[in-house]
């Protein structure tokens, strides 16, 4: 697909992403408009992420954003995002006009399913049935956020059908997590996190590899996923390629 096809993908994706979030959370909610949706994600009101905002084009967030601005305080939420693709100037003015900061820029990534190769055969203790306490506790320890802060938002995720929950073992306990999404054809993946003293390991890349000959060989044709800095190399080695930035609007009171 051509770049603009690629956006469009992504932001698919990072719809189906704050849905996601609105299912799994602890007392969650969703805000859907035309061409917006929104998760509340009152247990955890100091972070953006799990408070994310995903729209269609500039004009939908338009339409939306005063009742965001006052829905978000009044669930008790302090910290909200609005996901935009850096091609999009017009969100971005808005947004900076209304009293948001640019707090993040991953790179929004895409893998053609069928290119990718067989896994190598190696001993990876591996399984897709991670508790989605042990996904947060990873995610937690992972990106240096108080333990418990990522539980509030993926207490239901074993119960949201066709998100598969990856983990991977060393001595028998698991350090390396991730959460893979069919959503179409798109197997989204989310929450890749290992824990800081097993890093280096090659685990996250060969637990992803595994997760994504899964979702090939259920017939889905592309992966979808947002990068950070660091997660950027072992997505390439998959074969991931880069459409855009993705840039992160914040507001914080």
């Amino acid at each position: 697909m051509d770049r603009a096809e690629a956006i469009e993908q992504q932001r698919g994706a990072l719809m189906s992403f704050v849905r996601l979030l609105a299912m799994g959370g602890d007392g969650s909610s969703a805000i859907e408009r035309d061409g917006v949706v929104a998760t509340i994600t009152p247990a955890i009101p100091d972070r953006s992420i799990p408070n994310s905002v995903a729209y269609r084009d500039a004009g939908a967030l338009a339409a939306v954003l005063d009742e965001l601005a006052e829905a978000y305080p009044n669930a008790g939420v302090r910290a909200w995002t609005v996901w935009v693709p850096e091609d999009d100037r017009e969100a971005a003015a808005l947004l900076e006009e209304a009293g948001h900061r640019l707090d993040a820029t991953p790179t929004a990534m895409i893998a053609e399913l069928a290119m990718l190769p067989e896994p190598d055969p190696d001993d990876l203790d591996w399984d897709v049935h991670a508790d989605p306490e042990m996904l947060a506790r990873i995610n937690d320890a992972a990106y240096d956020w108080p333990v418990g802060t990522f539980a509030g938002a993926m207490a239901g995720f074993g119960a949201i059908e066709g998100l598969r929950l990856y983990q991977a073992r060393v001595d028998g306990e698991p350090v390396s997590v991730l959460g893979a999404y069919d959503n179409g054809g798109d197997c989204e993946v989310y929450f890749v996190a290992t824990l800081a003293e097993h890093r280096g390991k090659g685990l996250a890349r060969r637990l992803l590899h595994r997760a994504l000959a899964e979702a090939r060989d259920r017939g889905l044709a592309v992966s979808s996923l947002q990068s950070t800095k660091m997660g950027y190399p072992v997505y390439a080695r998959l074969g991931y390629e880069p459409i855009c930035r993705l840039e992160m609007w914040e507001r914080r009171t």
